[in-house]
């Protein structure tokens, strides 16, 4: 299979606006609910506390960049090679597991230390990038581009949802000088989670 018939130029996916439109906010808003109390939540905010918010949202972007384009790339080709019913299947066993694993919650975790030397915007990306390898959010992201094949959507609208998780981590906890309602958090993700789930195994079973 030839690697143009994975991905599309940006150009010719824009252009099936509704294709692209669709996986954007799809990838968007499951990676932003995915993102919610995250550990790497608390990495953000603990690094908006040594540099300037402006570097930490940059070295985030970076970050996000690379590892949703890595997780994108990985779902397409999943998406290409597997039957819709088995990549449904598949995807809404994941989400109801991403649910339950929302439950537990990640919480505050020991800090990931990066070489003190790569200056605060590489910190702040290589230490993201490295945090997200094999997290719920790369995970979620590799099953919404299997069942969208759309690599361009899915690839910005998981780093739009990221960065943006990111950034309101980061305002709740300077201006109102708190975190995010752990508890609520918790429930809220597992709730959305574990409902795309069930949809998800219906599709499924309904599809010919």
């Amino acid at each position: 299979m030839r690697l143009e018939c994975l991905l599309a130029s940006p150009l010719e996916s824009i252009t099936l606006s509704r294709t692209f439109m669709h996986a954007f906010w799809i990838a968007l808003f499951i990676v932003f609910v995915a993102e919610m109390g995250d550990k790497t939540q608390f990495m953000t905010l603990s690094f908006s506390a040594r540099y300037r918010i402006s570097i930490v949202l940059l070295g985030v972007c970076l970050g996000t960049l690379v590892i949703s384009l890595i997780s994108a790339f990985v779902g397409v080709v999943v998406g290409k090679a597997l039957p819709f019913f088995w990549i449904n299947l598949s995807a809404g066993i994941m989400f109801i597991g991403f649910g339950l694993w929302s439950l537990h919650g990640d919480g505050p975790t020991e800090k990931i230390r990066p070489r003190g030397d790569l200056g605060p915007l590489l910190t702040v990306a290589a230490t993201f990038f490295v945090a997200e390898i094999g997290d719920r959010t790369m995970l979620a992201t590799i099953m919404i581009a299997s069942h969208e094949r759309d690599f361009w959507g899915v690839w910005l609208g998981s780093t739009f949802g990221l960065v943006s998780a990111n950034a309101l981590a980061i305002v709740v906890g300077k201006i109102l000088g708190k975190q995010l309602p752990n508890k609520v958090l918790k429930y809220g993700t597992a709730i959305i989670f574990v409902a795309s789930g069930v949809l998800a195994i219906i599709q499924a079973w309904r599809r010919p």
